[in-house]
């Protein structure tokens, strides 16, 4: 695709974002009660939000023009923010984290696929450099300590030179046993085709009958021949089978993957080029239009000298350079407009006195009651509204500056796409305009102050006197300020510095690798009846690639932009529970490869004998979250989370001290900042072992990751032994595989599948066809996971805070309710104490 076809890409999803802000803008004011209307309200903005962000998203990536990038940068943000502020609401309206919009899909004609969220790939090209260094740095010091994670040596055990020799005779005098063999083979195919001719030989063949019988079986070949590729053929045409050569990287994907690379390289080139334009055209500006700028502004503030004096009798008090000098009085104002200001002023001075005068009697107690009654039942009467939006403003902001600069821009003249000079210069004018009104402003008050000396001296003093008394007491206040800023935490550290922790908590363990995993390599299929069995009353559970997108909003979106993290709704804690094999750890390892984070491994069995005692404990947490600040984003992982909120301590694991992080974890979550990129995240596979209230309390968001349903098996077994150089073929049935393995997981199909597919059997492929039985044979060996199991994690999530409002809401109660009904029992316990 050309710039043209992405200018017109862009066009195209801006006029959509613009209509779909006038409706958004239009429904927000509307009251609604209808809980199935609202919901369907928010799911199709939801909906229309994730297809703008899809293409902008591409746009961004693919556009070169530097000036361009930026609004398609600060709209793809606001877009971002939008979506999880939108998620939110949901969550907040149905009281579950999961939604299905297999209905409203249908209505816009869209398939499952396109509500995927997709992850900018600006979040890694922008720190591209940063991220290779911090690997170099983190595995030099690996190797130094011998942790290096990548260079697995195995242990190699020395054995006698009896037993060595021993082994290599075994093995030559077989080698020797099978080159026998073969040779005693063909002597014997060789005595058998002898005895064979000699036989034929004696018989008179008949020519006719031989060649009739060719002709049959080369007829019977051929025919069968051609069934078996029309068969094919009609399979590829219905869509049940992929085409050939469907698996194999095309020219055209190979051309386009050059045409990105060498898009991506104009695009730096442009930034750079651009960058050096912003700093030579203002200066080039500062030479030429310097000069004129600055006589304009000294001639402009002169004529407002002379026309204040001339309306109210004296000069004008000079405004401060903390409210910003004379640009509050000239912004974008003609002299006629300063000169209507300035009468505006003196009449609005005149009728406060007069009002000063007259006061007004306070309204009466029972007026402010009734005001306040009338208040809660407006309210009550108004339903549910849509709250205030942080992101709308910026979009609309950026919707404006497209419809002014971009929409009917002539770029006839720049192919290339390079950076527009002409708007630079509009940008840097308005930015030496402010510079040069500061020293402007500095000698217009030694202007004004001469003025008053000489014309107004009996005024002069007064005015002085007033001021010095107002000067004395700004600075008290900044004093009092100054000493409220005093109030923050030790830095324990101080004398220390970030590559020197940094390398403590690498050798220390807490500081640890990520594995390179995708996001999506999380391979699932989305759940196709979920509105569907929601409308029946049945809560379904969730597909695996509706956990990839929860993982997607809220732990990579947000720490991938700090833009989205520091105004959307603020995540701070996630807690992945679901049985073993799952695939937790990988999603925790997805977040960090996808937005380049750092992770810290927090774990019960990790740090436990390091930084030992409470002093220890506060340090250790001190440089992790200091150097998680530093270097953001950061994630911090605490595997099996339960253990730190433990029930009862097991006696095997007392000497580990599981629940040493209990009291200060929700401590280290108030610290946290919306500037602080960082994400807790807790896996568990026994949540239920836990203490449920502080569990909760410390972690925001639960997401329940079910073992795979059959729509996932069969996406996932086809996947994995295609990616393990497996070839599938007619003769390996993948649905079978997938009922077969009715509560395994992820894990266990991997484990399976590298069991099966050695080298050797790989090689064999060609002759020997890989069948089911070969797969389900290494199946059962392993245990699954029962159903039992899955109800028990469904039951636990029931009594968490989120399962328990979404029960009340099912049943018809509300929280709120039961909250009051609680406050009355108090209440009515507390009276009869009283009257006893």
């Amino acid at each position: 695709m050309s710039n043209t076809m992405y200018n017109k890409m862009w066009h195209q999803t801006q006029e959509a974002l613009n209509s779909l802000l006038d409706k958004e803008s239009q429904k927000m004011m509307e009251p609604h009660q209808n809980q199935v209307f609202i919901f369907q309200m928010l799911a199709t903005f939801y909906i229309k939000y994730v297809q703008i962000f899809r293409n902008l998203e591409n746009v961004y990536n693919q556009i070169v023009h530097p000036q361009k990038r930026i609004l398609i940068r600060k709209i793809l943000d606001g877009v971002m923010g939008r979506i999880l502020e939108l998620k939110n609401e949901m969550v907040e309206l149905e009281l579950t984290e999961f939604h299905y919009f297999d209905d409203l899909l249908q209505d816009l004609k869209l398939a499952p696929q396109q509500l995927d969220i997709p992850i900018p790939k600006y979040f890694l090209k922008e720190k591209l450099e940063v991220i290779k260094e911090r690997e170099k740095i983190l595995a030099q010091i690996l190797a130094n300590t011998g942790f290096d994670a990548t260079d697995k040596k195995y242990p190699v055990r020395a054995i006698p030179l009896e037993e060595a020799i021993k082994v290599i005779q075994v093995a030559e005098r077989a080698r020797q046993g099978r080159l026998r063999a073969m040779f005693m083979k063909q002597i014997f195919l060789q005595e058998y085709r002898a005895r064979q001719a000699k036989i034929l030989g004696e018989k008179i063949a008949d020519t006719g009958a031989a060649a009739l019988r060719i002709q049959k079986v080369w007829r019977g070949f051929q025919q069968s021949k051609k069934a078996k590729r029309e068969r094919e053929e009609e399979m590829i045409f219905l869509g049940m089978n992929p085409p050939p050569l469907f698996n194999e990287v095309s020219a055209t994907i190979i051309e386009a993957e050059k045409v990105t690379y060498m898009r991506d390289k104009v695009q730096m080139k442009h930034e750079e080029d651009y960058r050096g334009a912003l700093v030579t055209i203002k200066d080039d500006l500062k030479l030429t239009e310097g000069p004129d700028i600055k006589e304009n502004l000294q001639d402009q503030i002169r004529r407002w000298f002379i026309e204040c004096r001339n309306l109210t009798g004296t000069f004008p008090d000079y405004p401060r350079e903390e409210e910003g000098g004379s640009a509050i009085i000239f912004s974008n104002k003609t002299p006629q407009q300063v000169i209507e200001d300035i009468i505006a002023n003196q009449e609005e001075e005149e009728t406060n006195k007069k009002k000063k005068q007259k006061k007004k009697p306070k309204p009466a107690k029972k007026e402010k009651e009734k005001n306040e009654t009338k208040g809660k039942n407006k309210e009550e009467d108004e339903g549910w509204k849509m709250s205030p939006s942080v992101f709308l403003h910026t979009m609309e902001e950026g919707s404006n500056v497209y419809k002014d600069v971009w929409k009917n821009k002539d770029e006839s003249w720049n192919f290339y796409q390079d950076y527009d000079p002409e708007m630079i210069k509009e940008e840097k004018r308005k930015e030496l305009e402010s510079e040069i009104r500061v020293q402007v402003d500095e000698l217009m008050r030694q202007e004004l102050k001469n003025l008053k000396l000489a014309v107004d001296r009996e005024k002069e003093l007064p005015v002085k006197t007033g001021r010095k008394r107002g000067g004395k007491k700004k600075n008290k206040r900044k004093k009092g300020k100054k000493g409220k800023m005093g109030k923050k935490d030790k830095d324990l550290t101080a004398d220390r510095t970030i590559e020197s922790l940094y390398k403590e908590l690498v050798e220390e363990g807490l500081l640890i690798q990520a594995l390179k995993v995708n996001l999506s390599d999380y391979i699932g299929e989305y759940s196709y009846l979920g509105t569907t069995l929601r409308q029946v009353s049945i809560e379904p559970m969730p597909s695996l690639l509706d956990v990839r997108q929860l993982v997607t909003l809220y732990g990579v979106l947000p720490l991938g932009s700090a833009a989205v993290h520091k105004k959307a709704p603020l995540v701070k804690s996630l807690l992945l529970a679901g049985p073993s094999g799952v695939g937790k750890k990988m999603l925790v390892h997805a977040i960090c490869t996808e937005t380049g984070a750092n992770l810290f491994n927090l774990s019960a069995t990790n740090i436990a004998g390091k930084y030992p005692g409470n002093s220890g404990l506060q340090m250790m947490l001190h440089v992790v979250f200091k150097v998680a600040r530093q270097l953001q984003p950061s994630v911090v992982w605490i595997g099996d989370a339960e253990k730190t909120f433990y029930k009862k301590v097991p006696n095997s694991e007392r000497e580990m001290e599981p629940k040493r992080l209990k009291k200060q974890l929700p401590k280290i979550l108030k610290l946290l900042k919306p500037d602080d990129r960082i994400l807790i995240v807790g896996t568990t596979q026994r949540p239920f072992d836990a203490e449920l209230q502080p569990f909760c309390r410390v972690y925001q968001k639960i997401i329940l990751v079910p073992r795979p349903d059959y729509a996932s098996r069969f996406v996932l077994w086809k996947q994995i032994i295609q990616r393990n150089k497996g070839v599938i073929t007619d003769a390996l049935s993948v649905s079978c595989l997938a009922k077969i393995s009715d509560g395994f997981t992820q894990g266990h199909i991997v484990q399976v599948v590298k069991e099966v597919l050695t080298e050797r059997r790989i090689r064999q492929q060609a002759r020997k066809p890989l069948t089911a039985v070969e797969f389900i044979t290494a199946l059962t060996s392993m245990s699954p996971v029962y159903q039992e199991e899955e109800e028990s994690f469904k039951v636990w999530y029931a009594k968490t805070p989120m399962g328990r409002k979404r029960a009340l809401a099912l049943t018809g109660g509300n929280a709120e309710n039961e909250k009051d009904k609680g406050k009355k029992k108090g209440n009515k316990r507390e009276t009869e104490k009283k009257k006893k």
